[in-house]
């Protein structure tokens, strides 16, 4: 069933490390030299760019999600199980390699994080641009998306009903 699929998708590496930095590095890289550079500047900036970022993410997961609409319905039983577990194998291996490796508290809620949510807007970005918007992909991104949102806000919410314990030895 994926024969005509890896037929007819080609991906050049160049082309798609090209697009990475783009849509990573640059933006990244401009705001790491901003705050090094210019604080007051970068710290005006902060909030709106915030939103920006929000509201170019739900543009691109509602874009997916309108495009394949009729797909999402269909399948969505079967996507929530798969990004769930997914999500939660991966949040679950952050915080367990960051206890394993004796990080502080604050350091092991930082790499769960890193971890567990990943760029769902790349992985959108990459998906049209690269395989065509191709709809089990869109899907699978877009809801991706969606659920990071959920498991990060849930997560973020519990965790700062749990401050951290300035005696904890492991907190510094």
């Amino acid at each position: 069933a994926t024969k005509p699929i890896l037929e007819t998708v080609s991906v050049n590496p160049m082309t798609m490390f090209v697009t990475i930095v783009m849509i990573l590095g640059i933006p990244l890289s401009l705001g790491i030299l901003l705050a090094r550079w210019r604080p007051q500047i970068a710290a005006r900036l902060e909030k709106p760019f915030k939103i920006f970022s929000v509201v170019v993410f739900v543009a691109f997961v509602a874009g997916a999600l309108g495009a394949n609409w009729s797909n999402f319905i269909s399948y969505i039983g079967f996507l929530i199980g798969i990004v769930a577990l997914q999500n939660g194998l991966a949040l679950g291996l952050g915080y367990g390699a960051a206890y394993v490796s004796k990080l502080s508290v604050a350091d092991r809620r930082a790499v769960t994080f890193e971890v567990g949510l990943q760029n769902s807007a790349l992985a959108l970005v990459l998906v049209f641009t690269f395989f065509d918007g191709l709809g089990g992909m869109a899907l699978i991104a877009a809801w991706w998306g969606v659920w990071h949102i959920i498991s990060g806000l849930t997560l973020a919410g519990f965790w700062s009903r749990r401050p951290i314990a300035v005696s904890d030895p492991a907190a510094a």
